[in-house]
């Protein structure tokens, strides 16, 4: 089976609900409030450490029966920005995926350097979801800069 590491798009950022433990790295982030300020539909999004899905990924996800990623719920909240620069727009329900994988053996994994490594079958339910924003190249590709 072929992997690819996956930058999806940063839709935001934690929000004032989130309690974490900053004193490593990365983070361990024991509740997570997200806070959208740009949504453009992709269904896997980030804010570094966290990833988060809607439900309908979910759902195919868990229906193809991954490996290596457990979901969780999150509080999802739209900012200022987002209502004035997205008024009309309504965010669907997403889900915290929590990756606990091993790299080029699960359906998902973290590689050095903290990249999300997604099995093909995994990749195909984000692209045939909506995936447009997210950076994607082999696994065994080296990272370009």
């Amino acid at each position: 089976m072929d992997y690819y590491c996956v930058k999806p798009f940063v839709a935001g950022d934690f929000g004032r609900n989130t309690v974490l433990d900053n004193r490593v790295h990365p983070p361990i982030v024991h509740k997570l409030h997200y806070e959208v300020d740009v949504w453009i539909g992709d269904v896997l999004i980030t804010s570094f450490p966290c990833y988060l899905v809607t439900e309908e990924a979910e759902r195919e996800l868990l229906k193809i029966g991954v490996s290596g990623v457990t979901f969780a719920d999150v509080e999802v909240t739209a900012s200022e920005l987002f209502q004035r620069l997205q008024p009309r727009t309504n965010l669907p329900s997403f889900v915290w995926m929590k990756i606990h994988g091993q790299a080029g053996h699960d359906d998902f994994g973290m590689a050095p350097g903290h990249e999300l490594v997604v099995s093909e079958r995994a990749l195909d339910v984000f692209e045939r979801l909506g995936n447009e924003s997210a950076g994607i190249r082999s696994f065994d590709e080296p990272e370009k800069d």
